[in-house]
């Protein structure tokens, strides 16, 4: 498919941005000369992406790895290079940072568990967690966790620029600390009412999972829905902060410690701030295999799996604008259908899945960006967005 005619960059990145993830713009850097050519293994006839890859490494991405699946086609390509050291092709099965793709897996898990009656989605986190829940966040339910209506305030970082989150990169946040820091403050909107896209309720719901279960949160997650679906890439590094096995080194464009402003290597960094909410890695293959099993019903079975497509009649807490999450995914109408799916960004790294509602088109990509927590969509991955499914519906 080629890529779709231009339009404002105000319109198409208000119509992606809803999916999850922003990066924002780039000057070109000298460490982009001579970018390798894209990779691609075409199957039947789904949307070529090549073009839109072509010319990695960029300003914006040193590496992009792409699948498209469903029942209109598949097409696999990858561009860019491993590292910017060796210019050696980007591994195509290389691991990477899903981010808050994690929580449509955590999402999953949750929902399994209220199909097995060992949760209520209509129960109080505090129910279940009283010691953890102060009473000002009383009436959140676990639904409210997940479709991020709670009210519940982010629990914060220290610092405030990648320069600084970079210097302390390694430091180790506990789940339950990051709820006493967040569940400290006055709520944003009564529960219910608002919608507010944060990662403090599936820190929450993760921990919901570990008291009603008695195992860990990556426990449930390994039995659930790795193990089952055979996902032998996917994991939960824990305190580990670098990436096992095979992976494409992720960049991110930062002041230098001579004062200049350059890539910095981002690869090498702890994630226990994501948890549940933000922290497994995984591969494109893998988010493929997880992709059409869960759209296809085979990981949250019967009327619980509406619950992943239903949103909540409110309002945005910023814009206004109507409710864009669900539990675990987000909705926009791309190319005249609804497309349902979920980015993710750690440093260096964006990752989505996407999918028509029934699965007649797939989509997974990793892209190594440069700008992967910006305040907006990275230009690699948008476009990548917008040529699988066409531009945004009126």
């Amino acid at each position: 498919m080629n890529t779709p005619p231009k339009r404002s960059t105000r319109t198409l990145l208000a119509a992606a941005l809803v999916l999850g993830v922003a990066a924002g713009p780039l000057t070109l850097s000298p460490a982009f000369a001579a970018p390798a050519p894209p990779a691609a293994a075409a199957a039947v006839a789904g949307p070529d992406l090549s073009a839109v890859i072509a010319g990695l490494p960029r300003a914006d991405a040193t590496a992009a790895l792409v699948r498209i699946g469903g029942t209109e086609g598949s097409w696999a390509g990858s561009a860019g290079v491993h590292d910017l050291e060796s210019r050696a092709p980007a591994d195509p099965a290389a691991r990477f940072r899903m981010g808050s793709v994690t929580k449509v897996f955590t999402a999953a898990t949750v929902l399994q568990l209220a199909a097995e009656g060992r949760i209520d989605l209509d129960r109080t986190a505090r129910s279940y967690l009283p010691e953890l829940i102060p009473g000002r966040y009383a009436t959140v339910t676990v639904r409210q966790l997940l479709n991020h209506t709670h009210g519940i305030p982010p629990a914060g970082m220290p610092g405030g620029t990648v320069e600084e989150w970079y210097e302390r990169r390694f430091e180790v946040h506990e789940p339950e600390e990051l709820v006493r820091r967040a569940t400290a403050q006055p709520r944003e909107f009564r529960p219910g009412t608002r919608q507010h896209y944060l990662n403090i309720g599936y820190t929450i719901a993760g921990l919901i999972v570990e008291r009603v279960t008695g195992e860990s949160y990556e426990e449930q997650v390994e039995r659930r829905i790795l193990r089952p679906l055979d996902l032998r890439d996917t994991y939960s590094p824990g305190r580990e902060t670098e990436i096992r096995g095979p992976y494409n080194h992720g960049y991110q464009l930062m002041r230098r410690d001579d004062g200049t402003t350059g890539l910095r290597d981002v690869s090498v960094w702890g994630v226990t701030d994501g948890w549940a909410a933000g922290d497994l890695v995984s591969t494109t293959a893998d988010l493929e295999r997880f992709t059409r099993a869960l759209f296809a019903g085979r990981v949250v079975r019967g009327p619980l799996l509406e619950e992943m497509f239903t949103l909540p009649e409110v309002t945005d807490f910023g814009s206004g604008a109507p409710a864009a999450y669900s539990v675990g995914l987000s909705m926009k109408r791309l190319g005249g259908r609804e497309v349902w799916g979920k980015t993710g960004g750690r440093w260096g790294y964006n990752a989505a899945i996407a999918s028509t509602r029934r699965g007649e088109r797939t989509l997974v990509y990793s892209v190594n960006s440069t700008d992967a927590k910006g305040q907006e969509m990275n230009r690699t991955a948008l476009e990548l967005m917008l040529a699988t499914y066409g531009l945004p519906s009126e």
